[in-house]
């Protein structure tokens, strides 16, 4: 009836039906998760265009003026004068200091004697080990 020839090539078609099935289901899967996630990036698109017009529509200059008006008792607030502005060439230096602060930072370690006011340990709690 039938040879083991037969039996081999119907185990082997069997077997490769199933392979065949098994990678189209995977296939699909994927496809059903490629689609949830380009569903998603056009939702997150969808909430920046609307975040960006909300944006535009709370920062349009007549608005702001009619707010900066009504609540202007409460903000403190004064036209700009035009002797106010001036270039960045006419303000004036920041003086410049610098202090030593080496002996500060190193807890004292700075000093000759090896121990400074902390007893060589470093003041600065960093969450570390504790000694």
């Amino acid at each position: 009836m039938f040879r083991t020839s037969d039996i081999v090539l119907i185990a082997v078609m069997v077997s490769a039906a199933a392979l065949t099935y098994k990678t189209k289901r995977e296939a699909e899967e994927q496809l059903a998760a490629v689609h949830k996630i380009q569903a998603q990036i056009r939702y997150e698109e969808d909430t920046i265009d609307l975040l960006k017009a909300d944006w535009s529509l709370l920062t349009q200059p007549s608005r702001l003026q009619k707010l900066a008006e009504i609540y202007r008792s409460q903000l403190e607030l004064e036209p700009v004068s035009a002797r106010q502005i001036i270039g960045l060439d006419d303000l004036p230096a920041k003086p410049l200091t610098i202090e030593d602060l080496s002996s500060e930072r190193l807890g004292g370690m700075a000093d000759n004697s090896g121990k400074g006011s902390l007893g060589g340990k470093d003041p600065v709690v960093t969450g570390g080990i504790v000694q």
